[in-house]
């Protein structure tokens, strides 16, 4: 049974376990850093998914300017495909909108791009992308 709940510090090994399985050696980098600020903010706004206590997901969301950000996916190659990426993306969904931020946004970088179909297949649109994502206080630091 998977499972979608808060970041917890215990969490911290398996999940940089779990994007430097995924995620590019550069896209890791940038990763960390914003994984970092983000948990020194808000760490509600990180999500990861579990089944039998092993994180096979993860998601980092942040607000700024009243604006939901979902800044950064990652699931494990074994468990693609199977939905996890979607229910982690609208369980912070549901987080920003207790928050009642203005409008929602997902990060678009190269890193992103092929995942894009991911938000569209839950009804984001292309105005929803945010390019210039580097403004952002989770990456500008």
């Amino acid at each position: 049974m998977m499972h979608v709940r808060s970041f917890q510090l215990s969490d911290y090994r398996p999940v940089t376990h779990l994007l430097e399985t995924v995620l590019s050696e550069d896209c890791y980098e940038q990763t960390m850093e914003a994984f970092a600020r983000q948990l020194s903010w808000d760490s509600e706004l990180v999500l990861v998914a579990s089944i039998d206590n092993e994180i096979i997901g993860m998601i980092i969301g942040t607000i700024d300017n009243n604006k939901g950000y979902y800044y950064r996916v990652a699931v494990h190659p074994d468990y693609q495909r199977q939905g996890i990426g979607k229910k982690l993306i609208q369980s912070l969904r549901g987080r920003f909108e207790q928050r009642n931020v203005a409008k929602i946004m997902i990060t678009a970088d190269e890193h992103n791009e092929p995942i894009l179909s991911l938000y569209e297949s839950l009804g984001y649109a292309a105005t929803d992308f945010f390019r210039s994502f580097q403004k952002l206080s989770i990456v500008a630091g």
